[in-house]
């Protein structure tokens, strides 16, 4: 029991579980699935597709955050990733095209990569400190979209581009199936390749990894436009979900859900090692408890503070420090003393 739980992924599984079982508990019907119309309804269905969007940009943010970096940019690009998308739909003269369609996720995911680009330049070759190079584009972002859209809420009619966030393929939501096939992607390259190693090289100690032979400069450029490229899609399906395009408000704060998820995953903001698999359980963690909080009535001035105590809670059982502090605080138990007489 004792290495289990010393397991990384122990505390914030365990505490994914307890939210699921509290909403069981308030409201009964909430682990039930149905099928309805061909497809898969139900809490925990919709948990799994709003948390797709945390997931992409948390498969990112890991990445980057294993090279001792940070991207903040990220609610920003997938802004400006619904933008360019819709905008273009809305032009063209035949929306429900497949053609349409297919040339604005082009356009989209290819000024992803050039802001991934330009973050990694940023970072990489100018050596701008990664908080305030991202911060850059977190801040002008906003205001790219905002141009793109001329400030306006850009709606589409286009079904095709309805189907990333809100469709269904073999009773199960679109969403999911990218984000999982994202996750795979991510953990194949990470996992059997040397790019992983590479990576947890890299953060932990840049240097040593190029004087080793490492094109660090490289592996961080590299997590930049994956991180951008994931905040791209993840723009796409918030886009799609609603079939239009809010520059003000889309992608709004995701990047802090992101860094918790990854956090509470157990990926260390050091850089180093990291964990997809946390990084999966953080995310799920995350919308669970966006979910939880309406549900057992919290006030919606209070869900923030709420949501900050629950992941400081769950941050702090994760942390050896942590415990070992409180195993240090029990009263031991005072050991019996044997009296021994002498002749």
């Amino acid at each position: 029991m004792r290495d289990l739980v010393r397991r990384p992924l122990f505390w914030p599984v365990l505490a994914l579980v307890l939210l699921l079982a509290l909403n069981a508990v308030v409201t009964p019907a909430f682990l039930s699935v149905r099928i309805q119309d061909g497809h898969l309804y139900g809490s925990l269905i919709d948990i799994l597709r709003n948390s797709a969007p945390v997931l992409l940009v948390a498969l990112g943010m890991t990445l980057v955050i294993a090279t001792r970096g940070i991207d903040l940019s990220v609610g920003a690009v997938a802004a400006i990733a619904g933008a360019a998308a819709c905008v273009h739909i809305a032009g063209s003269p035949q929306q429900a095209a497949t053609s349409t369609l297919l040339t604005a996720v082009a356009i989209a995911v290819g000024v992803c990569l050039l802001l991934g680009l330009w973050n990694g330049f940023l970072v990489s070759v100018i050596g701008i400190q990664p908080i305030i190079a991202t911060l850059v584009l977190m801040t002008a972002g906003r205001g790219l979209a905002m141009l793109i859209t001329d400030g306006q809420i850009t709606t589409v009619v286009s079904p095709g581009f309805k189907v990333i966030g809100a469709g269904f393929v073999a009773t199960l939501p679109v969403a999911i199936l990218i984000a999982l096939a994202v996750f795979a992607l991510t953990a194949v390259l990470a996992r059997r390749t040397a790019l992983g190693l590479l990576i947890e090289s890299v953060g932990i100690n840049p240097e040593a990894s190029r004087l080793a032979g490492i094109r660090a400069r490289t592996i961080t450029w590299t997590v930049y436009v994956f991180s951008a490229f994931c905040a791209g899609v993840a723009g796409l399906m918030i886009a799609s979900n609603t079939s239009a395009a809010d520059a003000n408000n889309a992608g709004l704060w995701i990047e802090l859900d992101a860094i918790l998820a990854v956090v509470i995953g157990g990926t260390s903001l050091a850089g180093g090692k990291f964990s997809l698999t946390g990084t999966l359980v953080g995310a799920m963690f995350i919308q669970t408890l966006a979910t939880t909080i309406p549900t057992i009535g919290i006030p919606a001035e209070a869900n923030y503070l709420f949501k900050a105590v629950v992941v400081i809670v769950v941050c702090l059982l994760q942390s050896p420090k942590a415990r070992a502090a409180l195993r240090s605080r029990r009263p031991r138990r005072a050991t019996p003393t044997v009296r021994t007489e002498t002749a």
